[in-house]
């Protein structure tokens, strides 16, 4: 396909246009968070759009943190922030910001506006504010104190700025028009006082831009071309243009919106995880149930997986919902072929092979990946006793069962044909250990002669490492929906994750790390945690299960 024949989004026919106009010379984005959480699978597609656009244009890419609003703000959500970037294949190079940089430049540019009587210093208290603002259907009322002359502003803003007041005293806001059909553009507060230390500034500032007035600045002091975010800020731009304008920048940057990345029946509000995280109901920003960054990262999720996934996803101004199944879709398709398929028994029972030689032990050569064949093969151990699923034998079949009950032969999964004689059961009537023949003569799993239709995985007694696995399921019950109506609660899944610490797996897990993946046969892809898993107690994971009846 030719390049003029490549289908683009919107965003890059309108940076198109403006290169080709003379708008800008150059493309330069960014990705502007703020440090009070972490980052989620929403915030990637931002991520990874700004970055995408950077690269394909040749031009800069910033990250920078939004730090103005220093209570609720914290290192440990910088550090977080910039490990998922990195994680997700962003590199900024130099270009790592913060806000907190230009407050010298956000002060100087709120005294400008003050000088040309763009702003004032108002003493409404927020109540009051918002009582003064008016509807969507009635304009609101000018501030007592919109007509203050320049010099008592200057003279009240710079007592602002040296602590004389406390904070909600005063506030400066913009002087554009009570009377604009756009809300935000009712005279928005652009400086608030807080007596709060900053984690980059501390005690310097006593005196904080709001956002709406400090994004454009940081936007157009670091030269950023098209500030790409997401539709919520389209009833901003006006205001952004304003405070660009107002304050003379040039060249000016230009805001772009584009339709948030919504995931069905997860939880992606950051008020909503950090009250998850202190009701201890999960027990970290990276608890794998969540779809942060850092959560699908520990849970196994891959950087390939996440950037497919956004791809796929698209960029329009349509606001929609993806399917969580499409998430999982891009996990397995990115890991099918990339991973060793091992055994592992999760429910185990004991399988005895009654006419196999006593002491003896096989090295059996076994291919990683059927599908994927430069993977290689490795050697798994085989013997008399081993471990089998619990339901992989039945003591009274059901209808179509294939598996192990007495009388039928099965296949265990690359070694030989058995045949089940007995079982025994303990006291409650559950069974303990399963007894079975094998024909020598059908070794690696195949015979000529005769065919069966059951093949079952198992893991060799002797040699098996003892492991616990988490097997989770969606924090939310997928039928009613992310919030209860009725009072606004999170409807909670209980059964959101089942831990089973009695699973055995084949000795060649030994010698992995955290965050390693592989294939369970017949059961899902699984992940070493990153947190809890040690080399002597290994803990995994499940990334996401075998199959789904989601299809592209």
């Amino acid at each position: 396909m030719s390049e003029e024949t490549v289908s683009k989004n919107f965003i890059e026919l309108e940076i198109d246009n403006d290169l080709s106009e003379g708008v800008y010379t150059y493309v330069c984005t960014r990705f502007p968070p703020e440090p009070n959480g972490y980052l989620h699978i929403g915030h990637a597609k931002s991520i990874l759009l700004n970055y995408g656009l950077s690269v394909k244009y040749n031009g800069e890419f910033h990250l920078r943190f939004d730090d103005t609003n220093p209570t609720k703000e914290d290192m440990e959500f910088v550090e977080s922030i910039k490990a998922d970037v990195l994680w997700l294949g962003v590199n900024w190079k130099e270009h790592l910001y913060f806000a907190s940089d230009y407050f010298d430049d956000m002060y100087n540019c709120a005294i400008k506006l003050i000088k040309k009587g763009k702003a004032y210093v108002c003493d409404l208290s927020a109540d009051e504010i918002r009582q003064y603002r008016g509807t969507l259907k009635e304009p609101g009322k000018d501030s007592p104190y919109r007509n203050r002359s320049i010099e008592e502003n200057l003279k009240l803003f710079e007592d602002m700025k040296n602590g004389i007041y406390a904070d909600g005293e005063k506030v400066l806001r913009a002087k554009i028009d009570m009377a604009s059909p756009n809300i935000n553009m009712r005279d928005p507060v652009i400086y608030r006082v807080a007596h709060a230390s900053h984690h980059n500034t501390g005690d310097e500032w006593c005196i904080y831009p709001m956002y709406d007035f400090a994004h454009p600045i940081e936007d157009a002091v670091e030269k950023i071309t098209h500030s790409i975010c997401t539709l919520e800020f389209e009833d901003h731009r006006p205001l952004y243009d304003w405070v660009v304008r107002e304050c003379e920048f040039d060249p000016a940057p230009r805001q772009i919106e584009f339709a948030k990345l919504f995931l069905t029946n997860v939880v992606t509000g950051k008020r909503y995880i950090k009250k998850l995280v202190q009701d201890k109901i999960v027990d970290a920003w990276d608890d794998p149930r969540l779809v942060s960054i850092a959560a699908l990262k520990r849970r196994g999720f891959t950087p390939e997986s996440i950037r497919n996934f956004v791809e796929l996803c698209g960029v329009s101004k349509s606001q929609s919902s993806v399917n969580y199944a499409m998430l999982e879709y891009c996990i397995r398709d990115d890991l099918k072929l990339k991973k060793n398929r091992m055994m592992a028994v999760l429910d185990p029972i004991k399988l005895i092979i009654d006419n196999y030689p006593e002491g003896q032990i096989e090295e059996l050569i076994v291919p990683n990946n059927l599908e994927n064949p430069e993977l290689g093969e490795r050697l798994v151990k085989f013997s008399r006793e081993l471990y089998i699923e619990r339901e992989d034998f039945m003591a009274e079949p059901v209808k179509k069962y294939f598996r192990l009950f007495v009388g039928n032969e099965v296949r265990l999964m690359h070694a030989y044909f058995v045949t089940c004689t007995g079982y025994e059961s303990d006291s409650n009537g559950n069974v303990t250990v399963v007894h079975a023949e094998y024909d020598p003569q059908t070794k690696g799993g195949n015979c000529e002669t005769r065919k069966v239709k059951g093949t079952i995985h198992w893991v060799d007694a002797k040699s098996a490492i003892k492991a616990e696995v988490r097997l989770y399921e969606n924090l939310i019950v997928e039928e009613k929906g992310v919030f209860n109506p009725a009072d606004g609660s999170l409807n909670l899944n209980p059964n959101s994750l089942t831990v089973k610490k009695n699973c055995v797996l084949e000795d060649n897990f030994k010698d992995s790390n955290a965050l390693d993946s592989f294939q369970f046969v017949r059961n899902g892809y699984y992940c070493i945690d990153s947190r809890d898993s040690k080399p002597e107690a290994l803990v995994f994971n499940r990334i996401v299960s075998l199959k789904s009846s989601f299809k592209l």
